[in-house]
């Protein structure tokens, strides 16, 4: 039979006290390099220097130079690229929440669209904008229109009340003959 992938192999976990060995031993492979090129000799060096490669307790400082150490060809060409974003991390305490915020392009049409629409609403109120006056001129129109029509009406009805009127005094006289 064949064997299968690396998929089916049980898994390999490493645990934390040989991930700090291996940090250690790097460190101190590091640092032996470092003082070879310093002083020439890396043999005879001091032995408080080798205890403190050996401590557990290195603090930041060899943690930054370890960081520090470039991939590749980093460390030979200085690169340039404006498109390239280097990442920092802020604490808590660095962070300003109040300050004001970019806004995506989306946000700021957003906006913008909506002070066009208040923008145009007042003009609208106040009748500057060309709907805002065809509306008015209609509205006019249509006042003159009802106008004359309730005077036609208020004439049919004084009319009618004369007619009534005058029926009525026709039959009054009538009678009194």
């Amino acid at each position: 039979g064949r064997k299968g992938g690396h998929k089916g192999r049980a898994r390999q976990y490493t645990s934390p006290e040989e991930i700090d060995a291996q940090l250690q031993a790097e460190k101190q492979k590091a640092r032996e390099e470092e003082e070879q090129e310093e002083g020439g000799d890396g043999a005879t060096g001091d032995p408080k220097k080798e205890k403190k490669s050996l401590d557990s307790d290195e603090s930041d400082e060899d943690d930054d130079d370890y960081q520090q150490k470039r991939k590749g060809v980093e460390g030979l060409i200085d690169i340039e690229n404006p498109n390239r974003v280097i990442q920092t991390t802020k604490k808590v305490t660095q962070l300003d929440l109040d300050g004001p915020k970019e806004l995506s392009r989306r946000e700021r049409e957003e906006i913008e669209k909506q002070k066009a629409k208040e923008r145009y609403m007042k003009m609208h109120l106040a009748g500057k904008t060309e709907q805002a006056k065809a509306d008015l001129a209609r509205l006019a129109i249509i006042r003159k229109q009802r106008e004359e029509a309730a005077r036609k009406k208020e004439e049919e009805r004084k009319a009618k009340d004369e007619a009534a009127m005058a029926g009525k005094r026709l039959q009054s006289l009538s009678l009194n003959k």
